[in-house]
């Protein structure tokens, strides 16, 4: 590529004298000419890409192929190159001159750095990426994506740089089109608030909204299907079942797995040596009711009909996105608690748990309060010695939604007998309270607050819960954080700012390599958000032996040993489940 000779003076000439490219008899066609002026670059903008761009190799949270580590340096490469343009830009009016032409021998440096830089980038990437698939015990490896890096983020450095010069020449149209009403500078910033304000209102308006709508259509469709090997209960005690005051077909596609599974009276009686109960679920899908409050109403009346209220346990289960919920959770739970427990859960959302984190975190706010608020309704009003102990949980969005029934610490230890919540996003409300205001000298991925009396916080409960010398009496909220789960961990301060998880020492399965970066890091873990599940259990996003632990901790049932948390831990994980 060459630098673009309209915005540039060779020194020598006037400073207010524009370079012209040269023409002779031979010289292309107008629209040919045009479409290579289009591909030109400028020497700052690739250096400021090529800085960019080999920085986008260094490690992130998760292990990432080929494919995604071209996607995340052609964006990198893009930000960098609109910064190195900035920044020649800046310093051109600072210093009171137009820009020159770089010599031949400059884009030569250029290209020599390049491919040295590059490659020692690719290099330490796939070194880096070998490690943490070894921390996380990954074996995945794919040779062809790998080679296919540097294409696919060539293909997204130039869509990313013709999409904003499509934007430029907008603007410079718009400004040429005000300057007949305006003078020339007022029409530059207008033109350049008036480009942006459409390139957003397309994006978060037109675009957003036209997705969301199309998604939520073809979710809405998913949700009428019934998965393989779930059939309706023929138990009285779930939600679809006989005399269930919530119809089987309104219970959406997973409100039908959540109610149409889960351990018998029979498998816990194999586990705990003991006769046990079979657990009873509530559920109300979207088709239930329209409305938050009359569905949740709707649950919790048919969680009293199954006589969830004269149980031992009674847990309160928000759910993510579609309404899935995570059977080792409430498995765990249920096992735990000897059959002795009942679960609600209800539907908010159509859409699966990554687009309902973007977009209906006011749904799942509302989905939580409401159906919480109706449980403790009915609770509160039972005679102190007939009430169930009362728990919370929720995973990632569902955790967003479990924490605004309440408004803090001594609110979850008076309405609660304890609560577990995974993977917690990091706009999540309570949790930023406790993040923020731990304890000095606590780390972030594990704080400590308020001496850990009612909130705690664990990577590994198997390893301990801390601070271990510290009482843990009455109601025992648990956090379970994995320092490697992107959902916990993103937030669009990482653009700009460095967490303090990044300059702290790492969890275990995080490499101490990683460092922060402005913009790239940013990137790197967004990048990371859509495959925090794929990664092995214990790792990522992903939570569910860890569940075991949990409930142990925060139920305290009696006369469960460490065999029996072994044995429940390998019945957790089985594929089956």
């Amino acid at each position: 590529m060459t630098p673009d000779p309209r915005d540039s003076v060779p020194p020598g000439r006037p400073a207010d004298e524009r370079t012209e490219p040269e023409t002779d008899d031979t010289s292309p066609a107008p629209a040919a000419g045009k479409r290579r002026r289009s591909l030109r670059l400028t020497l700052p903008g690739c250096w400021g890409a090529l800085l960019l761009a080999a920085l986008s190799f260094t490690p992130s949270l998760l292990p990432r192929g080929g494919v995604l580590q071209g996607l995340v340096c052609g964006i990198g490469a893009a930000i960098g190159y609109g910064l190195g343009v900035t920044a020649a830009y800046v310093w051109r009016a600072f210093a009171d001159r137009k820009a020159r032409t770089p010599s031949t021998r400059s884009w030569q440096l250029f290209g020599l750095s390049a491919v040295v830089l590059l490659g020692l980038a690719f290099g330490w990437g796939q070194y880096w990426q070998h490690e943490i698939r070894g921390l996380m015990g990954v074996t995945d490896y794919n040779v062809l994506t790998t080679l296919a890096c540097p294409f696919v983020a060539a293909a997204v450095f130039l869509l990313l740089l013709a999409a904003g010069r499509g934007l430029r020449r907008l603007y410079r149209w718009v400004a040429a089109l005000l300057r007949r009403w305006i003078g020339p500078r007022a029409a530059r910033v207008v033109g350049w608030l008036v480009v942006a304000g459409l390139a957003w209102s397309l994006v978060s308006g037109v675009l957003l909204s036209g997705f969301v709508g199309a998604a939520n259509e073809a979710f809405s469709l998913r949700d009428t299907e019934t998965p393989e090997g779930v059939r309706q209960p023929v138990s009285a005690l779930r939600s679809g079942g006989p005399g269930s005051l919530v119809p089987w077909d309104t219970l959406g596609r997973q409100g039908r797995v959540f109610t149409g599974s889960g351990p018998t009276a029979q498998e816990i009686t194999a586990f705990t040596h003991r006769p046990a109960s079979e657990p009873v679920r509530a559920y109300a899908g979207l088709a239930t009711s329209d409305d938050a409050e009359t569905r949740a109403e709707r649950a919790v009346a048919d969680l009293q009909r199954a006589g969830g209220f004269a149980r031992a346990n009674l847990l309160v289960m928000t759910t993510t996105g579609s309404g899935w919920v995570n059977a080792a959770a409430v498995d765990s739970f249920e096992y735990l608690g000897g059959g002795d427990a009942a679960t609600v859960a209800m539907q908010y959302s159509y859409l699966p748990s990554w687009l309902s984190y973007l977009v209906d975190q006011s749904k799942a706010r509302e989905a939580g309060r409401e159906l919480f608020d109706a449980v403790y309704d009915v609770w509160s009003k039972l005679p102190r010695d007939e009430r169930p102990r009362l728990f919370v949980a929720g995973e990632s969005l569902g955790s967003f939604g479990g924490e605004t029934a309440f408004s803090g610490e001594y609110d979850l230890r008076n309405r609660t007998a304890g609560a577990v919540f995974a993977g917690p996003p990091n706009f999540n409300t309570l949790f930023r309270e406790f993040s923020d205001h731990r304890e000095p000298g606590s780390p972030e991925i594990e704080p400590v607050y308020k001496d850990g009396r009612t909130v705690r916080f664990t990577d590994d409960p198997v390893a301990g819960i801390g601070p271990a010398d510290r009482p843990w009496d009455g109601t025992r909220v648990l956090y379970l954080v994995h320092p490697s789960d992107p959902i916990v961990w993103w937030s669009p301060r990482l653009a700009l700012s460095e967490p303090d998880w990044i300059g702290q020492a790492p969890g275990g399965d995080v490499l101490e390599e990683m460092v922060w970066i402005p913009f790239v890091t940013f990137w790197q873990v967004t990048a990371d958000l859509p495959f925090s599940t794929g990664v092995p259990d214990g790792h990522g996003h992903s939570y569910k032996a860890a569940y075991v632990d949990a409930w142990n901790a925060v139920m305290r049932p009696a006369d469960v040993t460490s065999q029996d948390l072994e044995r429940l831990r390998e019945i957790i994980r089985s594929p089956d489940r």
